[in-house]
């Protein structure tokens, strides 16, 4: 387990914006929370981006990143919050396009269907696929994990593979916590399935939101002078630090009732707590991304 002494509580991301280049900022849960768009949070990363430096958005959105840039926008998220956008959904299509003519079983909402335009891919029954493309639960706002039990039997009798198109467990919408892609690829690996995670906290994305960001700044970019912003811990810090990035952890996020005080405040005793329990700690926290 870490140790959370390190961690400094921050209020804003001033102070730190000169020792960053680059800023790999998680969405859902820290430029909006499914409702609506958090203005501080995106005048934060519009300033940094005035003072010459460079954001990409890196989510766990199991759709195209051109589908993810069109519901900010419904949001009123600040345009100029941030140069590129790389999803979970742009890795799964290149996990797609590596299986070219084989069929697949989509499970998720309709919502997702984008991940599939223009691929070489049959969409077909459970019972007739090759594989299993999960972006989440079919009714996302009533479903549970355990509502898939038998479906996820059958796939393991059949030996299927899995590709999770989110692996966040739960995401914030307002007040509630749904449940993720991630949490039904969660109970296929307990029953010893084979699964491939195409989002945070592995390094595919990573590696294609740095690349993005060095193509767009046209240098390479240091991972000491790289941050990585997120509120979940499984996801956005622990695969951050794993990447060897400096992390700055969101506490109003789906974590919020671990770590904030009964008036929406970071508690520094609990944070620490709850921290020490973690395989990673973040570098720092803040409690709403601010400037």
């Amino acid at each position: 387990m870490s140790t959370a002494t390190a961690t400094g509580i921050i209020d804003g991301l001033a102070p730190l914006a000169g020792s960053y280049d680059v800023i790999l900022c998680d969405v859902w849960g820290v430029l909006h929370d499914g409702i609506k768009a958090f203005p501080e949070a995106g005048d934060a990363l519009a300033r940094f981006r005035q003072a010459g430096g460079t954001v990409v958005l890196i989510t766990n959105a199991p759709r195209p990143h051109t589908i993810v840039r069109g519901m900010l926008e419904r949001l009123n998220a600040r345009p100029d919050a941030w140069d590129a956008i790389v999803t979970s959904g742009d890795v799964t299509r290149g996990e797609i396009a590596a299986r070219a003519g084989e069929r697949a079983f989509h499970l998720g909402p309709a919502r997702d269907l984008p991940v599939f335009e223009g691929l070489d891919v049959t969409l077909t029954p459970e019972e007739d696929a090759d594989y299993v493309v999960c972006t989440g639960l079919f009714d996302d706002d009533n479903d549970t994990p355990d509502d898939y039990a038998a479906m996820l039997r059958g796939f393991r009798t059949r030996e299927l593979t899995m590709v999770c198109a989110n692996p966040d467990l739960v995401v914030e919408r307002g007040s509630d916590l749904l449940y993720c892609a991630g949490a039904v690829a969660q109970a296929y690996e307990q029953l010893g399935g084979a699964t491939i995670y195409a989002g945070k906290p592995h390094a595919p994305i990573y590696d294609r939101a740095i690349a993005s960001a060095e193509a767009i700044r046209g240098e390479a970019a240091p991972r000491r002078r790289i941050l990585a912003i997120g509120d979940a811990i499984r996801t956005d810090i622990a695969g951050a630090a794993l990447a060897g990035l400096d992390t700055l952890f969101v506490a109003r996020g789906i974590h919020a009732a671990e770590t904030l005080d009964i008036e929406g405040r970071i508690d520094r005793d609990r944070l620490s707590g709850w921290l020490a329990e973690q395989a990673h700690a973040p570098t720092m926290a803040i409690g709403r991304l601010a400037w």
